[in-house]
C-alpha cells in the first residue's frame, strides 16, 4: 500500500524512527515503576514486564498500519477521527489523550522526587520537602518551555543515549553476580499478581506511539515504521525483563519494597557499591526531568493541535515567543496539582489505565479501517481485547486496593465527556457526530 507521506522531505531512516520509540519509553518510567512491579510480581517480575510488552507489541501493530496509511503529525488524535470521525466519543478520546499525558508528568515528577530525597539522609528537618521537590520537577521545565523550548528538542538525544548506556552498564556490572532467579511463578495463584503488576507498569511502555507524530518525516514509511515500531517495543522489552531479572536476582525482596520508590538505585547497589547507587539517583534525576520537559513540550503541542482544530478552547493555540504558552501553563498547572495530591501508585494506576483505554480505540480503529490501512482485523481486534481485559484487571485492583485511582480515572473520563458535549454542541455544533473532515489536518 503507496503512503500518502511526501517521501522526498523526509528526513528519518529507520535508527532515527526507532530512537523516538525507545526513547519515548525509557523515560522516566521505568525509574518510576520499578519498584511497584516488584511489590506484586515479587520473583515474577520480569514475567510481569512481559505481559505488559505483549499487549504493548500487538498495539504497536495498529500503530504501524495506521501510520503508513495516515502519515501526519496528528498521530492517535488523527487515528481515532478517521475511524469514528468527528464526535463525542472521538472528541472525549482525544481530550482523555491530552489528560494522560498530564498523569505521566506527576508520575516522572514524584520519581524525581523520591531519588532526589535520597540525598537529603531523611529530609533535612524539612517537612515539606517531597512537595518542594516535586513542584520544582514541573515548574523549572515549564520555565525552559516558555523561554527556551528548541533546548528541549535539541538535548533529548543525548539524555536517551545516556539513559540506555547507564542501563546497559548496571546490567552488565550486576548480570555476573545474579543467581539463578525463578522467573515462572511456583503456583498459579500468583499469576492474577503478575498480570496485575504488568498492568500497573503498562505505563512504562507508554511512548511508542510518538512514532507516529513523525510519519510523514520517516522515509520510505511503508517499510520503515512497522519496522521501527516493532524493534522498538522488542528493545525495550527485552532491556526491562532483563532490568528487572537482575533487580529482583541481586537484592532481596524486603529491602527492595523498603525502598520500592526509588528500586532501580538499590539495585545497582550490589556491584557498583555507594558510587553506584549514586550514579543512577543522579541519572535518575536527569531521566524523569528530561522526561517532564519533553512532555510538556509534547502535550503543549498536542493541545496547540486539538485547538487548532476545534477539540480544545481557541485559548489553547495562542502563541508567545512562537510558543503555545497557554498549553504550557495549563499543563503545568493541573500536572502540579495532581503529582502533590496522589502518591506514586495511585498515579502509576492512572496513568496505565488511561494509555490503555486510549490504545483499545486505537486499536479498534484500526480494525474499523482495515481495508484502508491493509491491516489484519483478527489481529487489530485482538489488540483492542487484550486492552480491554488489560484495562479491567487494572480497574479490579484499582477497586481493591487503590481506591483513590480508580475515582480519579473516572473523573477524567465523566471530565472528557462533559467537556466534550458542552464544548462540541456550543461551539461546533456537532457533539452528536459527523464524518471526519479530511481537509482539516
Amino acid at each position: 500500500m503507496k503512503s500518502a507521506g511526501k517521501e522526498g522531505k523526509a528526513t528519518i531512516g529507520f535508527f532515527g524512527a526507532v530512537a523516538i520509540g525507545i526513547g519515548g519509553m525509557v523515560g522516566g518510567g521505568i525509574f518510576a515503576v520499578l519498584g511497584e512491579a516488584v511489590s506484586l510480581a515479587h520473583g515474577s517480575t520480569s514475567l510481569a514486564f512481559i505481559i505488559a510488552g505483549s499487549v504493548a507489541i500487538v498495539t504497536a501493530f495498529a500503530y504501524a498500519r495506521l501510520s503508513v496509511a495516515f502519515p501526519g503529525r496528528g498521530g492517535t488524535v488523527l487515528f481515532i477521527d478517521r475511524a469514528f470521525g468527528n464526535n463525542l466519543a472521538s472528541g472525549s478520546v482525544n481530550l482523555m489523550l491530552w489528560l494522560s499525558y498530564l498523569v505521566t508528568i506527576a508520575l516522572y515528577a514524584n520519581a524525581f522526587a523520591s531519588y532526589a530525597e535520597t540525598f537529603f539522609h531523611g529530609g533535612g528537618g524539612l517537612p515539606f520537602l517531597r512537595h518542594l521537590l516535586i513542584s520544582a520537577a514541573i515548574l523549572l521545565p515549564t520555565f525552559i518551555n516558555l523561554t527556551n523550548a528548541s533546548f528541549v528538542s535539541r538535548s533529548e538525544t543525548v539524555i536517551v543515549l545516556f539513559k540506555l548506556l547507564l542501563l546497559i552498564v548496571i546490567i552488565g556490572f550486576s548480570l555476573p553476580a545474579v543467581g539463578v532467579v525463578a522467573v515462572l511463578p511456583t503456583e498459579l495463584t500468583l499469576l492474577p499478581s503478575i498480570a496485575t503488576a504488568g498492568m500497573v507498569i503498562f505505563v512504562a511502555y507508554e511512548g511508542f506511539e510518538l512514532i507516529a507524530n513523525a510519519s510523514d518525516d520517516v522515509r520510505n514509511p511503508g517499510n520503515t515504521l512497522p519496522a521501527a515500531f516493532f524493534s522498538s517495543v522488542v528493545i525495550v522489552i527485552m532491556l526491562y525483563v532483563i532490568i528487572g531479572y537482575v533487580t529482583v536476582g541481586a537484592v532481596p525482596e524486603k529491602e527492595l519494597l523498603r525502598a520500592k520508590d526509588y528500586a532501580l538505585a538499590v539495585a545497582a547497589r550490589p556491584s557498583l557499591g555507594e558510587t553506584g547507587f549514586t550514579i543512577v539517583a543522579i541519572a535518575a534525576l536527569l531521566a524523569t526531568f528530561s522526561a517532564i520537559n519533553a512532555t510538556i513540550y509534547g502535550n503543549a503541542r498536542l493541545g496547540y493541535f486539538l485547538a487548532r482544530d476545534g477539540e480544545l478552547p481557541k485559548v489553547f493555540d495562542r502563541q508567545l515567543w512562537n510558543e503555545p504558552v497557554t498549553g504550557v501553563l495549563v499543563t503545568a498547572c493541573i500536572s502540579l496539582l495532581i503529582a502533590n495530591t496522589l502518591d506514586i501508585s495511585s498515579i502509576a494506576v492512572i496513568a496505565s489505565a488511561s494509555f490503555l483505554l486510549v490504545f483499545a480505540l486505537v486499536n479498534a480503529s484500526a480494525a474499523a479501517l482495515t481495508k484502508e490501512i491493509n491491516g489484519r482485523r483478527w489481529i487489530h481486534v485482538l489488540g483492542a481485547v487484550c486492552c480491554g481485559v488489560s484495562l479491567s484487571v487494572l480497574l479490579v485492583h484499582a477497586v481493591l486496593s487503590d481506591f483513590s485511582a480508580i475515582v480519579v480515572f473516572l473523573v477524567f473520563i465523566v471530565v472528557s465527556v462533559l467537556f466534550e458535549w458542552i464544548y462540541g454542541k456550543t461551539a461546533r455544533g456537532h457533539f452528536l457526530g459527523r464524518p471526519y473532515d479530511a481537509g482539516k489536518t
